[in-house]
């Protein structure tokens, strides 16, 4: 018997190793004179949330805030949400708002 009705997947991206994984964020920021840049418009670097990190990700917990190469790890789709795997050590910062 063949199944017609799509199965609602739950996924979860357990990261191994030192991977983390990222869910960019659209946070936009204003220079000192007022002027507010989009995320998208600006080149370099980018901020995220910590969603999950491997057992050998160190300084870092899910939920941080964090600055990372606009370019670093690469891009994995889940549900139809775009989220960030990289390696721990091209994470640059964390973000205390």
């Amino acid at each position: 018997m063949i199944d017609d009705h799509p199965t609602n997947i739950d996924i979860t991206l357990e990261p191994l190793d030192d991977f983390v994984v990222i869910q960019p964020t659209e946070d936009e920021s204003e220079t000192r004179t007022g002027l507010i840049i989009p995320a998208s418009a600006e080149t370099g670097c980018v901020t995220g949330i910590v969603t999950a990190v491997g057992g050998e990700a160190i300084g870092v917990l899910p939920g941080d805030k964090v600055l990372y190469p606009k370019d670093a790890g690469y891009e994995v789709r889940l549900a139809g949400s775009a989220v960030r795997v990289m390696r721990r050590c091209e994470l640059i910062a964390r973000v205390h708002d």
